[in-house]
């Protein structure tokens, strides 16, 4: 235990920001688009109306002391699967045990929405770290940072070119990234929200093996090489972003959002909302806005009846989500103009608007 405490403790001086600021979006766009409709909700809560990909770089930004070892481990080469389970359940003070922490943190329900929002934001920060391979990897050379080596006719190190030098040679926008690398099919959807954080770690330990082997200090980075691990990055980054989503889901799917007998005590402000057209609510995710449309379709699925506006699925410009008491009025809408008032958040890529209170719809 004490042994990779120490080793922990060594990377400190060292800088590391797993995948860059449009990786780390990007992957946090990706989880975005597979929460459920409650989870979505309950995290826009969370958050604050902030978006998943606003926050998703915080926790490098926050550079705090005392979680600047939560973003990584350093491992010795040629562990077996046992000897890697063995000494990363030892430590007390990694990415592993920081996610496990911070999960936990979200399930307590004595903690405020606060401390809460703090610790959603490490969670979807911590997620994308233990994917980046360079951050399980070796002590002696800080995660790859000594390693210098030549790319882009640029010096770099191992570390950084892994974090987004690779990423940045392709041209794409962060949308472009996350809407490129999100092609995970169902069955490997199922497959990899069923890996433990655990799994997630031996897999950038072996990716990080292997990559110690095949780059060697001073060596110019040239196509091939490129070409060879540009894919593995993509299905990191996108394994993240689905993994995320599922932890989320798991956390958050059954839950309800904090309250104001939950959040700490601060003066409440309220909120400012905006009347707008209905082809312009995708661009106010986080908001709280007023808009009316023509219901086109609607659907019951249960626990909440959906209602599109603008046009029937998969078409529709806004996903109104009926729930609670709310949920009696989907049967009279079809085909009215309805004026509804909410907070948009993302879901799956489209806008909705979650509503319980009946007095928030007019028609």
């Amino acid at each position: 235990m004490k042994k990779l405490s120490v080793i922990c403790l060594l990377g400190l001086s060292i800088t590391l920001i797993s995948w860059g600021f449009k990786g780390h979006r990007a992957i946090a766009t990706i989880a975005q688009k597979h929460l459920s409709s409650n989870t979505a909700y309950v995290v826009s809560a969370y958050l604050k109306g902030e978006g998943m990909a606003d926050v998703a770089t915080w926790a490098d930004e926050n550079k705090n002391p005392k979680t600047a070892a939560w973003h990584y481990v350093n491992l010795p080469l040629g562990l077996t699967r046992e000897a890697f389970v063995k000494a990363i359940s030892e430590s007390d003070n990694n990415v592993y045990t920081a996610i496990l922490k911070t999960e936990a943190q979200l399930k307590d329900k004595n903690l405020s929405s606060e401390q809460k929002y703090e610790a959603l934001k490490y969670l979807i920060h911590l997620v994308g770290d233990a994917h980046q391979p360079m951050h399980v990897s070796r002590k002696e050379d800080k995660g790859g940072n000594t390693i210098q080596v030549r790319f882009d006719n640029k010096g770099t190190n191992l570390h950084s070119l892994w974090d987004s030098k690779l990423i940045d040679h392709e041209g794409l926008s962060e949308s472009d990234i996350a809407k490129n690398y999100d092609v995970a099919t169902g069955t490997e959807i199922k497959q990899w929200q069923s890996d433990s954080p655990m799994e997630w770690l031996w897999e950038s330990y072996q990716i990080s093996s292997e990559l110690y082997m095949n780059t060697k200090p001073g060596q110019q980075i040239d196509e091939a090489y490129y070409q060879k691990y540009i894919t593995v990055i993509r299905k990191r980054v996108d394994q993240a972003g689905i993994r995320l989503a599922g932890e989320l889901n798991k956390l958050f799917n059954s839950a309800t959002p904090p309250t104001a007998t939950t959040a700490t005590a601060v003066p409440q402000v309220a909120a400012t909302v905006t009347n707008i057209k209905l082809e312009d609510v995708k661009n106010a995710i986080g908001k709280t806005v007023t808009t009316q449309g023509k219901v086109f379709s609607s659907k019951d699925i249960g626990s909440m009846v959906l209602v599109n506006l603008g046009a029937a699925y998969p078409n529709q410009m806004l996903t109104v989500a009926l729930k609670g008491k709310a949920k009696e009025l989907g049967a009279q809408l079809e085909n009215k103009m309805i004026t509804v008032e909410g907070d948009v958040i993302d879901y799956k890529g489209k806008p909705e608007i979650i509503i319980t209170d009946p007095a928030k719809i007019k028609f």
